[in-house]
């Protein structure tokens, strides 16, 4: 077993180290004190010095504690003051210093809550040059620090004695693993102590990679850090997650386990997906040119994710992406390239795959992934002459700095005399603050009390009519985009004015604008409001009443033109009736529980219109498929009268509509691991497998929510047609070739007139098939 590597040199940036501590004397080399040049890097502060002693304390010498490595080469670079304090510019130079004195390894147990170009530019200049860069998280409980933070630097978490992330040890996409939180180490003046936070853990990971880097003195950086996430113990939710990462770093197994191309394997199936993060540079690997690679990733916010890649031989990679609203693309991404992929919050999956499917050969890739947060809804505001202008009423908006030198400006009118209470707000540490306000005319007020990450507050006991502008910024240092959301909540006291009054009758109701926000009060307690609305067809029509002033209850009653009352809901905040309706006047009451005059509550009503009782096929290109299959009772769509047509179909779906279309009675017993048979689908499967239009995987399982390719698409419905796939011809798509497995029944289907190409001759068989396109092979097949 390695016990330690005299090899390599490791540089600690810190606050310099015990340069005479007996237990770290033998083991460190010349370094440098770029506080103090002309000072050598003596530590001033101690943590340095801590962290040395984790990483490579001398071993049996009857002193003191003993490091990971029991031999090493430290070179101590001094970039903090000695109240442990420091800016990116030195710590940047240290980096640079380190990398070009022939540093292998960089312990940064240090951190800065933004993210800067400056650092970027240096974090890539070690990579570049083959040099591991390993990180601190932070101990704030709240967004991992910089330069933990940048996609290919080994971000460490800390965790307790309990095997979970201690919960100061801050969180996010950036997490790779964790190591202990508390341990006993070298102190200043020859001396010993307890400490803790992921300035301790960093070290151990980096000690950890020396050690691996000895046994396999060939890897690269990116290697050794896919390695020590390879060997890692898995800690929580299975996978990586944004608390521990890939989980607790494991020496015994870093150098026992042989390294993996593709620690991710098997992964070939989208239930097979392996979790990644939204800003990291992984490794893996294609297993020639038919292996599939299935990823997912959480999407903290709305935004773009870029995903780039590096492959051996310039390949291309084909990318498939579905977000968590069920947006489906696909794009070729060449060697060196990238792909932005649009998000909604949540869960993505992406399926990658090379684009030349002839390849035979192994062929290793990087994929980096980085993270960009949406542009808020009231763009373009960084001026005040472009300030977005609020309602005048009690409210919280969320905003993001989604750009560089972004600062959004807001209009406030003041109607009537009142209070102004303003608080600024944010999710995260990379954000600080700054309030600024201004009445039109008068002096500003610049509010920045806090420290990073903490809210501000102003607060106006009396405003008077006329603009109240706000400004919401950064703090200057800190003007780079941001992966984070601010929360700016007014609330305005002022006694109000319904502007819809008189409406208390139905014969007074007002009438309302479809997709419109109309505000109104209840200023006496039997006030009770009326409004009508006219729909021109069959519509599915949501009717939401928002803004209700707290500790109020309010209820709303929908009627048909003759007053007969078809429903009614009632609750405190906001309350939402969806109602289908066909053409027709309706009326909408609205009472409370009691009056109120300084808050306006809102209402909107927005009707979409129902085609064949769905909301979204009108002006689809295969409306009239769609229409015709529902109308044969052969497939439905879903409970809020959506159909989903450009959702990829899964293979229980699919294997439905056909049992449905063929319809099929006999079935077959079937057992397969992953469907039980109180499943929806369970009936249907057996009919089709009965009929062998479709069967499991060699591994026991269906893969009931596996979407199905076009290929797979085109194949069911052939063995539905009883179509034997005999080949005949040329091969009739610029994209498929002889060995592929269903050139055959491609090219019946093709000759046949069954199947129709894309404009540039190409098939994408290994594209997710839609609920439309299946939906239409099935008209096409039905007589």
């Amino acid at each position: 077993m390695e016990k330690g590597n005299s090899n390599i040199t490791i540089a600690i940036v810190d606050t310099g180290v015990d340069l005479s501590h007996p237990d770290l004397q033998p083991n460190l080399v010349d370094g440098i004190n770029l506080v103090n040049p002309s000072l050598p890097p003596r530590d001033d502060n101690g943590h340095g010095t801590n962290v040395a002693g984790v990483l490579a304390a001398v071993t049996n010498n009857d002193r003191g504690v003993s490091g990971i490595l029991w031999n090493a080469k430290i070179m101590p670079v001094k970039a903090l003051e000695a109240d442990g304090s420091g800016g990116e510019a030195k710590l940047g130079e240290g980096i640079r210093y380190a990398v070009d004195h022939g540093a292998k390894i960089v312990v940064l147990s240090l951190g800065l809550n933004k993210y800067s170009t400056y650092m970027d530019e240096i974090v890539r200049y070690a990579e570049e040059r083959d040099v591991l860069l390993v990180a601190a998280t932070g101990n704030e409980g709240n967004r991992v620090k910089y330069p933990a933070a940048y996609p290919t630097v080994l971000a460490v978490g800390g965790m307790t004695a309990e095997r979970t992330a201690d919960k100061r040890s801050n969180t996010g996409p950036e997490v790779d693993l964790v190591a202990p939180w508390d341990v006993f180490t070298t102190a200043l003046g020859g001396s010993y102590e307890n400490k803790d936070g992921t300035s301790m853990a960093a070290p151990q990971v980096a000690a950890v990679a020396a050690l691996a880097w000895k046994k396999y003195p060939d890897l690269k950086a990116f290697q050794i850090r896919q390695l020590l996430r390879q060997t890692a113990d898995d800690l929580g939710t299975p996978g990586w997650d944004a608390s521990t990462g890939y989980g607790l770093v494991r020496a015994d197994r870093a150098l026992t386990e042989m390294p993996l191309l593709d620690m991710y394997e098997p992964n070939g199936r989208k239930d097979q997906a392996k979790s990644i993060a939204v800003s990291k540079s992984v490794a893996a690997s294609f297993n020639g040119g038919s292996d599939q690679d299935w990823f997912y990733f959480d999407a903290p916010y709305d935004g773009t994710v870029k995903v780039s890649f590096q492959l051996e031989g310039g390949l291309p990679v084909t990318l498939q992406h579905t977000d968590a609203s069920g947006a489906f693309s696909s794009q070729t991404v060449s060697a060196g390239g990238s792909a932005a992929l649009p998000v909604t919050k949540g869960r993505s999956y992406i399926q990658l795959q090379l684009g030349n499917r002839s390849v035979k050969t192994e062929t290793p890739y990087q994929m980096t992934t980085s993270f960009e947060i949406y542009r808020d809804q009231f763009e373009d505001n960084d001026k005040q002459y472009k300030a977005y202008v609020l309602p005048s009423r009690t409210q919280t908006i969320k905003g993001t700095f989604h750009q560089q030198n972004d600062q959004d400006w807001f209009e406030f009118p003041v109607m009537q005399s009142g209070s102004l209470n303003i608080r600024l707000s944010t999710d995260t540490a990379r954000i600080d603050p700054v309030l600024y306000v201004q009445k039109q005319g008068e002096k500003a007020v610049l509010v920045d009390d806090g420290e990073d990450g903490a809210g501000e507050t102003l607060e106006l006991p009396e405003v008077f009519p006329g603009s109240y502008y706000i400004r919401v910024s950064n703090v200057k240092e800190y003007a780079n985009a941001v992966v984070g959301e601010y929360f700016l909540t007014i609330e305005y006291n002022a006694k109000q004015i319904d502007p819809n009054e008189p409406n208390n009758r139905s014969y007074q109701a007002t009438t309302v604008s479809l997709n419109t926000d109309y505000y109104g009060l209840m200023d006496k307690s039997d006030d009770i409001d009326w409004f009508q609305y006219s729909l021109n067809g069959d519509s599915l029509v949501q009717m939401d009443l928002g803004d209700i002033p707290y500790g109020v209850s309010m209820g709303m009653t929908l009627y048909d033109g003759t007053m007969q009352s078809l429903a009614n809901s009632s609750g405190s905040e906001a309350i939402q009736l969806l109602q289908r309706l066909p053409a027709g006047t309706y009326y909408v009451k609205l009472g409370a529980s009691q009056a109120f005059d300084n808050n306006l509550y809102r209402l909107n009503i927005r009707a979409k219109p129902l085609v064949g009782g769905y909301s979204d096929i009108d002006g689809h290109w295969a409306l009239d498929n769609i229409l015709e299959m529902s109308g044969k009772q052969i497939i439905n769509g879903y409970d809020d009268y959506t159909f989903r047509p450009n959702y990829a179909i899964t293979r229980a779906e699919a294997t439905t509509l056909l049992s449905r279309a063929l319809h099929l009675s006999k079935e077959k017993n079937i057992a397969y691991s992953d469907l039980s048979a109180g499943h929806w689908a369970y009936s249907y499967i057996a009919r089709a497998a009965q009929s062998g239009i479709i069967d499991g995987y060699p591994d026991g399982s269906f893969a009931p929510d596996q979407p199905v390719s076009r290929m797979e698409m085109i194949a069911m419905i052939a063995k539905g047609l009883n179509k034997t796939g005999k080949k005949r011809g040329a091969v009739p798509f610029s994209d498929v070739d002889d060995d592929y497995w269903g050139v055959g029944i491609l090219k019946q289907m093709k000759a046949e007139g069954w199947i129709d190409g894309y404009a540039d001759g190409s098939f994408r068989p290994d594209q997710q098939a839609s609920r439309a396109e299946f939906v239409s092979m099935l008209a096409k097949m039905l007589p």
